[in-house]
């Protein structure tokens, strides 16, 4: 266990001003605090926030991060209080301890709702000081070194929410080294026997290529040096991990890899990054499409380095990274190490341009994935969009003014108009690529120009959601969807409400519909009318809230569609983008004369589903019924199953057929046959459907006695006479007794 004086010699080493006296107190408070607490592993518990110090201290970070690494498990673990440790150090370490004692109460459940939940608190929790997730960070990864104590269902868990959230979180703020420890940590718990074998195979080739590392080293470094320019170059193995998933997403064998060695090239200036450059390519072959300028064009946590491969000595492909010093600090320490550059001015540093003192880019995709907690997702669909950014690499597109837009790969132009402003990717209609039309869900490239064409009018379809690729796009379609449904069920609302109104004879607007709010218990008169609309809320209800004195003398029990209102029937039509509609009279009588209220089709958000048991097809006489939150259901109205919304008028709908002309969409529909016992009868009346282009969607057979068998299938047919004419044969059948439609 580390000494009180080796951690203030750790932190003194990089920051000789440090505060001995706030250390020494942080120290000795919280061993005083855990006392004789042990840990699974049976160390004392105080040992773990001294580790996870120590780690920090390898980042070189502020006195104030230090000790509330130090004093992080003591309020959740021990007696101590927040307001005592405000009161002994300060205020800021105090809120450190705060938004890290709440953290640490997230990680005790593993279900998936639960764990998108702990990712929005984590990420909540850092958005005022990203300080309390370095010492996360440093604090899962000493947790992760001493994972073997754990039992092995505890291990998993913590491996696999290790992998999928705390290893990508720490490469999207740069801190490679960490990420790269954290993800060897967990795949050595999740697959043990596929880590050693990885390692002892890239223990045996560190053997046998020893001397060849070396050579290049020496080799790269003096050509350098020839042409004037100091580097210091180093080799080293790419880690387990990484092999393993290169082997997965390539199909590859270990011995098939040519990579797995990669060299650094560490210089002093951004030129000599260049000048470096040159003299790798005129000493060994580029290997094409290996190329890539990452200083020119940084990535998202500011990551900056120029990558390429050669075919270097003995055909050994050669993997080099090109930085300078201060680009190797970010790369390996990442948001962490931007406290090393706040007085960074405009002249040549390294290659640190002076907007990254002030400004992470890692930080800068933090706060905005923060900004979508805003938005109403559940946790699980929060924590499968952001683990779809955290994981994929970027492409880099420009907007026409020349904008830089750094995307996930696989993105496309709706993406693109998404992270370009929420209210373009609602409008898009259509985009160019490179000068060129092109489609919406075109995969772009690194360095393709996009400009999106917009339209007023225009709403982002809810099929873009499974189509997008950012976080932030799908976020924005489906808040543009649910918007979209909300309006469509306020329509129909509105328009329940005013019938309901003409019915009971009395006066409706909005005004008297907002003083009757606090009795229906809904804060705007949008609410009200989308409540109605979903059949949440019956429209008897709010006539009694606006008119309290209202009494509805109807009998119970009379039919509500022997007399429909009058102008009130509606039109159920199926357009070819499959979206149903309701159409409402203006009161003209007219349906063509007013708007139609849009009602998503059968796999849509607010369905108009038919009734089971037979369903409804064109030609046949329709009702709708409302049902509490599902949509509309329609019934043919022979139907049985209407009696038992007898008594509640205020759901029905009346409603009719508007398909199109030679639409070839298909309604569902049943019937019930009794056929003679004998064989073939089945390939009979299958050949009848079949001649009439009828589809069978299901089929049951019964024996009923020795002689004869009920069957009952379910037919997808066009309209009304094409069923009656599949059921006129089928009677004329000799093997068919008795054929009869089925209406449940």
């Amino acid at each position: 266990m580390m000494r009180q004086y080796e951690l203030v010699e750790r932190v003194k080493r990089y920051n000789p001003a440090a505060n001995e006296a706030l250390l020494n107190r942080a120290y000795v408070y919280a061993m005083r605090a855990h006392g004789t607490q042990k840990r699974a592993s049976g160390d004392p518990f105080f040992a773990h926030p001294l580790e996870v110090a120590a780690i920090l201290t390898d980042l070189r970070l502020d006195d104030a991060t230090i000790v509330a690494a130090v004093l992080h498990d003591t309020v959740e673990d021990t007696a101590a209080t927040l307001d005592e440790i405000r009161e002994i150090f300060s205020p800021e370490i105090g809120a450190l301890v705060d938004g890290l004692t709440k953290l640490k109460r997230l990680d005790l459940v593993s279900k998936r709702a639960a764990q998108g939940e702990n990712f929005r608190k984590l990420l909540l929790a850092v958005a005022a000081d990203v300080r309390v997730l370095l010492v996360k960070l440093a604090d899962r990864l000493h947790n992760m070194r001493t994972l073997h104590h754990m039992p092995p269902e505890k291990r998993v868990r913590i491996a696999e929410e290790t992998l999928d959230i705390y290893a990508p979180l720490a490469g999207r703020m740069g801190m490679q080294e960490l990420r790269d420890e954290l993800e060897d940590l967990a795949f050595r718990n999740l697959k043990p026997e596929i880590y050693a074998t990885i390692t002892q195979r890239l223990s045996d080739l560190s053997t046998k290529s020893e001397r060849l590392v070396e050579s290049i080293e020496q080799d790269l470094t003096a050509k350098l040096a020839a042409r004037g320019i100091a580097a210091s170059v180093t080799g080293r193995q790419k880690r387990p991990y990484s092999i393993w998933s290169k082997m997965e997403r390539k199909s590859v064998a270990f011995e098939q890899l040519s990579d797995i060695f990669g060299f650094r090239v560490v210089v002093e200036t951004l030129a000599d990054c260049y000048g470096a450059l040159g003299v790798v390519h005129t000493s060994w072959p580029m290997v094409p499409g290996r190329y890539k300028d990452y200083i020119s064009t940084p990535k998202q946590n500011d990551y900056r380095s120029i990558h390429t491969t050669v075919i270097g000595p003995k055909s050994q492909r050669v993997e080099l990274q090109i930085r300078t010093a201060a680009m190797d600090e970010i790369a390996e320490y990442g948001i962490a190490a931007h406290a090393h550059y706040k007085e960074a001015s405009g002249k040549d540093d390294g290659g640190i341009h002076p907007r990254l003192a002030t400004e992470s880019g890692a930080y800068q995709w933090l706060r905005r994935t923060i900004e979508l907690l805003a938005e109403g997702d559940s946790p699980e669909e929060f924590l499968e969009h952001t683990k779809l950014e955290l994981f994929q690499d970027q492409v880099f597109c420009f907007t026409p003014k020349g904008r830089l837009i750094a995307l996930p790969r696989g993105a496309t132009p709706i993406d693109f108009a998404y992270a370009v402003h929420t209210d373009v990717g609602n409008t898009a209609v259509g985009a160019k690529i490179n000068g060129r039309m092109a489609p919406l869900l075109h995969e772009l490239a690194n360095g393709d120009e996009v400009e999106i064409a917009r339209s007023d009018g225009a709403s982002p379809p809810a099929a873009w959601e499974s189509l997008v690729v950012t976080g932030k796009a799908r976020a924005a379609i489906r808040r543009a969807t649910r918007s979209a449904v909300r309006r469509q069920y306020a329509g129909l609302g509105r328009q329940i409400l005013d019938r309901a109104f003409e019915r009971a004879g009395k006066s409706f607007s909005e005004d008297k519909l907002r003083g009757a709010l606090p009795r229906l218990a809904r804060g705007s008169t949008e609410d009200v009318f989308a409540a109605v609309g979903r059949g949440e809320m019956f429209s008897g209800d709010v006539v009694k809230a606006v008119y309290p004195d209202y009494k509805d003398e109807r009998r119970a029990g009379a039919a509500p569609v022997a007399q429909p209102p009058a102008n009130g029937a509606g039109r159920l039509t199926r357009s070819k983008d499959q979206t149903m509609r309701l159409t409402f009279p203006d009161g003209t009588g007219d349906l063509g004369q007013t708007d139609a209220i849009p009602i998503r089709g059968l796999a849509g958000d607010l369905p108009v589903s038919f009734a089971p048991n037979g369903g409804a097809v064109p030609g046949d006489r329709i009702v709708g019924i409302l049902t509490p939150g599902v949509g509309v259901t329609i019934y043919p109205i022979q139907s049985a199953a209407l009696a038992a919304f007898d008594n509640e008028p205020a759901r029905w709908l009346d409603v009719r057929w508007d398909v199109e002309a030679g639409s070839s969409e298909r309604f569902p529909a049943r019937i019930a046959l009794q056929s003679i016992n004998e064989p073939g009868v089945l390939a009979q009346i299958a050949q009848v459907i079949a001649d009439h282009d009828g589809n069978i969607d299901n089929l049951s057979m019964k024996r009923r006695t020795q002689d004869f068998t009920d069957i009952v299938i379910d037919l997808s047919v066009w309209d009304l006479k094409h069923l009656n004419a599949i059921v006129a044969e089928l009677r004329g059948k000799r093997a068919v007794s008795r054929v009869d439609r089925v209406n449940g």
